[in-house]
């Protein structure tokens, strides 16, 4: 199915820089406007806390070679871009570079295709995306897309969409699933908020999505948020515009999208093609054996893992969330010693993918 766990891409990795105002704002902000709410800020906030322990954030500067040393000597010079952000320590990575990740979705020729959920949406004409989403944060928050108009966009309104992604092995939100995360975004909208009086169940290329509209009558600005469940992950497209037709009009193309038939807001478990999921697999009953990771130095930071367990009870993959470069070696050796008991459907043993915090656990939300 993959490769052997251990590797780990350790080289540098690059953010690109906002340059337009309404991404410097907050995801879905436009110029001059009041960014979103507070709870979709979450797809903001999530990052940040998982960048706490990356360590410092620093402009990449050219050095000049060290002609003594012998790493250097004959080899070519790379010059890092101007305005690129090296962010140093804690990053995701993997056990094998095969298996699909959920950060692995791409836009190839106007449409975003990610393997990791079988989820591909073509997007509208004229629009596009502009900057790849950060890395994941520790609470297991993705952001997979932003995708907003281009410059030849002729259309009367503006707006924006936005992909995300909620691991529910990790989230600190009282929430079990997508329905029940939805329920606490409409629980929790700031007083000045309205929720406005569209169906709470939609149906999207021919699968059922938990939904919510609401509107800030001071900004003018009007939000869809349409979510459903898919390998224990919480799948949310968020439509942000003054238009509310602009609206109707980005959830009616999304009807050309393409999910798996597991995709439900209470469901979505996996199976299938796909591993079926479970929080909880790696409780005692289950694991035969254990071994300890061995740590080289103390770091506060918590370490989410989602792992693929194969039939026969062995780990095959191994995602680390956010990890520094050396608390995921020291897992990966660890993880490859646990022997879990095989998981059976229907009398036939099955991949099962579940998720483990090693560290302290994220905070959970107030």
């Amino acid at each position: 199915m993959s490769e052997p766990i251990g590797r780990f891409d350790d080289q540098p990795r690059t953010r690109p820089t906002l340059e337009d105002p309404a991404a410097a704002e907050g995801v879905g902000g436009f110029e001059g406007e009041p960014s979103i709410p507070w709870l979709h800020l979450l797809v903001v906030l999530a990052l940040s806390v998982g960048l706490r322990a990356q360590g410092p954030i620093v402009e990449a500067q050219e050095r000049p070679p060290n002609e003594d040393d012998p790493f250097q000597q004959g080899r070519p010079r790379t010059k890092v871009p101007n305005g690129t952000i090296l962010v140093k320590g804690a990053w995701s990575s993997a056990s094998d570079a095969l298996t699909p990740l959920p950060e692995g979705g791409s836009i190839v020729n106007n449409k975003y295709a990610n393997p990791y959920f079988a989820l591909t949406y073509p997007l509208p004409p004229d629009w596009f995306q502009k900057f790849e989403g950060p890395p994941p944060s520790e609470s297991g928050r993705y952001v997979l897309a932003q995708i907003t108009p281009t410059d030849t966009y002729k259309g009367a309104s503006r707006g924006n969409i936005l992909i995300t992604a909620q691991d529910m092995f990790f989230t600190p939100l009282p929430a079990a699933n997508a329905l029940a995360l939805v329920q606490y975004t409409k629980d929790n909208l700031p007083a000045d908020y309205q929720v406005e009086p569209k169906p709470t169940e939609a149906k999207i290329a021919g699968r059922s999505f938990a939904s919510l509209a609401y509107w800030s009558p001071a900004a003018g600005l009007h939000w869809y948020v349409l979510a459903t469940q898919i390998r224990c992950h919480t799948v949310e497209l968020v439509l942000t515009s003054r238009d509310p037709r602009l609206l109707e009009s980005l959830t009616q193309h999304m009807n050309n999208m393409n999910l798996p038939e597991e995709a439900s807001p209470t469901a979505g478990t996996g199976g299938g093609a796909m591993p079926i999921c479970s929080k909880d697999y790696a409780r005692d009953e289950n694991v035969m054996a254990r071994v300890d990771p061995v740590f080289t130095e103390h770091r506060p930071n918590p370490v989410p893992v989602r792992i693929i367990i194969g039939k026969e009870g062995r780990v095959q993959h191994i995602h680390f969330l956010s990890a520094f470069p050396d608390q995921a070696r020291a897992i990966t050796e660890a993880l490859k010693q646990w022997r879990f008991r095989p998981c059976f459907r229907n009398g036939q043993p099955v991949e099962v993918e579940t998720g483990i915090m090693f560290g302290p656990a994220a905070s959970p939300a107030r």
